[in-house]
């Protein structure tokens, strides 16, 4: 369930046109997607993406840069094609959006194409105004999608029981509330951790599972681990893995985190392309794409298959298959950490 958000109050008078969280988007020929949540805006594109997809699996997907915009791009990827399917154009970075494309824009919501559903992503400020302030106004019979920041924790809670409400999980209150007070910082990181407990717990999600994978701040223990460990700051890595182990932590959530990252990597080397069109083919958030492509300096895709390899090992050796989990551990880190030439 999305926090209810709403515009400010001295612009309801100037918007006639729906406003809805970013769990309420439904197709529309224009979706503004504004605020500056990004976690929450990437969410609400790839959830119309996906009901789109699953109306008419035909549909084309094409994806366009605001500011870096070449002048008569939007007539052109709203054109019909051959066979008619329906089209999702989405629009990055509106917020730095050239004149060309407010101008175009402008005159394509006076008439916009049959069966094409074209979301405007818009992260604040005022450039594009104009454009807006017609989309609000009701031009292109649009709806907006506003994504603003959750800061209240009753709003994360809200969130995090969404995500496992969405899956039709059960969930302890308690449950929710540590879970909220370990990712309190980052959206993104929270509900990477509803989706990794929902994936490795097969019964009701209690505090003591919360507590087993990210008690006592495990989730920043864990990766600032593994952040360390795939820069190649060996050093930094194995002080932050004592600290942890020290501090009472469990091995298993340690290798889960490190497996999210390596995996994530593994998806995204090698592949070309902007972070919307490699989220979509992918199946991940364009956040993780960007942080992945960061992640991957200094790779090469045989470390990553010999470190997929050893985080493999480590999992069962954490798990009951060797006597010291702690050396496994250790020699994890050393592994990652040469980027898998160890």
């Amino acid at each position: 369930m999305a926090a209810r958000t709403s515009a400010p109050a001295k612009a309801r008078s100037t918007v006639s046109i729906p406003q809805l969280g970013w769990s309420k988007v439904r197709p529309a020929p224009v979706v503004l997607v504004s605020g500056t949540e990004t976690f929450l805006a990437e969410r609400a594109i790839r959830d119309l993406r996906d009901f789109l997809k699953a109306e008419d699996p035909s549909l084309e997907i094409v994806d366009i840069a605001a500011d870096s915009y070449a002048p008569g791009e939007l007539l052109t990827m709203a054109s019909p094609s051959l066979f008619a399917e329906p089209r999702l154009i989405r629009v990055s970075n509106v917020e730095k959006c050239t004149d060309d494309f407010i101008t175009e824009t402008i005159a394509y919501l006076q008439e916009p194409a049959d069966s094409t559903f074209l979301v405007l992503r818009h992260n604040g400020g005022v450039r594009g105004k104009k454009l807006l302030d017609a989309i609000r106004g009701g031009l292109g019979g649009g709806i907006e999608v506003v994504c603003v920041e959750l800061k209240k924790d009753a709003e994360k809670y809200e969130f995090a029981a969404g995500e496992f409400a969405s899956q039709g999980r059960r969930v302890a209150p308690s449950a929710l509330r540590s879970l909220v007070s370990a990712f309190s910082d980052d959206l993104a990181e929270l509900s990477a951790a509803c989706q990794q407990l929902m994936s490795d717990a097969s019964a009701e999600i209690t505090e003591a599972t919360v507590d087993r994978y990210y008690g006592g701040r495990m989730e920043v223990n864990a990766f600032k681990v593994a952040d360390a460990a795939i820069a190649g700051r060996h050093g930094e890595a194995l002080t932050n893995l004592r600290q942890a182990i020290s501090s009472g932590e469990d091995p298993v959530p340690i290798v889960a985190a490190f497996a999210m990252k390596i995996r994530t990597m593994a998806k995204v080397y090698g592949a070309r392309g902007g972070s919307g069109q490699l989220a979509s083919k992918l199946g991940l958030a364009p956040w993780q794409v960007e942080r992945a492509q960061r992640d991957l300096q200094g790779w090469s895709e045989d470390g990553l298959a010999r470190c997929i390899t050893m985080l493999a090992e480590t999992d069962a050796a954490v798990k009951g298959a060797e006597r010291d989990p702690v050396f496994a551990l250790e020699r994890m880190v050393g592994v990652i950490a040469s980027r898998g030439r160890a």
